[in-house]
């Protein structure tokens, strides 16, 4: 019989309202991990964040982040990477022509940077970016040009609804975007990255390079189409209605362990 490899989305999902893990979801997992599960995390979130919010928390295979763009070891060396073309950013000269000043991702000479144009960041981007102001990552610049340095991978725009819609619309289909509300703050993102850099492509990658089942958690909208790759897909309780509508069961709220027992009820049942 196949192994399982049980994928978690982090935000809103495995951890708490205030971005935790609580101490029993970190101990049934760290335990069920020790018992031979296969256990990782899929998220938005860049390595250095997820780091900090699930400090202590055992993992048994490659980590999928910003969606699917990357897949890192336990060395966080990209296993798998999926980057704009050069052709491709031409989507910062829209967002630009939009009157928009987007937060670029890129690896630049090999280092992971988010870059934004310090003084033409609008309030809801300050908000995002005074909470990321001590990572190594963080790196204002004067000039627009200076957005198109290294290899760009994801494009994050906060904006009004209204401002954001019609770059939905234009790149819904050739990119992977995402427009939803952020689950802390309220605010309206829209989230770009290459097509290619999903959540189901890269857990079917690792599905195949391990040769097992794929049991996946979420609550949100950039959740979904990793429920249609997997074999089993659990919704929390306070998942978004699309996502429960695709799901194998709906199981409690995060704020209540959720995740955690039914893990534990899985694993076991295997």
């Amino acid at each position: 019989m196949k192994k399982t490899l049980f994928v978690s989305d982090l935000d809103g999902t495995l951890l708490t309202q205030d971005q935790r893990l609580s101490s029993f979801t970190l101990s049934t997992i760290n335990a069920l991990v020790d018992e031979g599960m296969l256990f990782t995390y899929a998220t938005a979130r860049s390595l250095e964040t997820a780091s900090a919010v699930t400090q202590g928390l055992k993992t048994s295979a490659p980590r999928v982040l910003y969606n699917g763009a990357f897949i890192c070891d336990d060395t966080a060396a990209p296993i798998i990477s999926h980057v704009f073309d050069d052709a491709d950013k031409a989507i910062v000269d829209d967002i630009l022509s939009a009157g928009l000043y987007p937060i670029v991702y890129s690896l630049i000479d090999g280092a992971e940077k988010f870059s934004f144009v310090s003084d033409k960041v609008n309030e809801c981007g300050a908000q995002f970016l005074n909470t990321r102001k001590h990572c190594a990552r963080y790196n204002p610049v004067s000039e627009i040009g200076d957005l198109y340095k290294g290899d760009i991978f994801y494009i994050l725009c906060i904006d009004t609804e209204q401002k954001l819609a019609p770059l939905y619309a234009k790149y819904k289909n050739d990119c992977n975007c995402i427009f939803s509300n952020d689950i802390y703050t309220g605010n309206i993102w829209l989230e770009i990255t290459p097509r290619t850099a999903t959540k189901a492509n890269a857990l079917t990658e690792l599905k195949n390079m391990l040769d097992c089942r794929l049991v996946v958690f979420g609550d949100g909208k950039n959740d979904i189409d990793m429920f249609a790759v997997a074999d089993e897909c659990y919704a929390v309780e306070n998942a978004c209605e699309a996502l429960k509508d695709v799901a194998t069961a709906v199981i409690g709220p995060n704020r209540s362990d959720s995740v955690a027992k039914q893990l534990k009820e899985l694993f076991y049942r295997s």
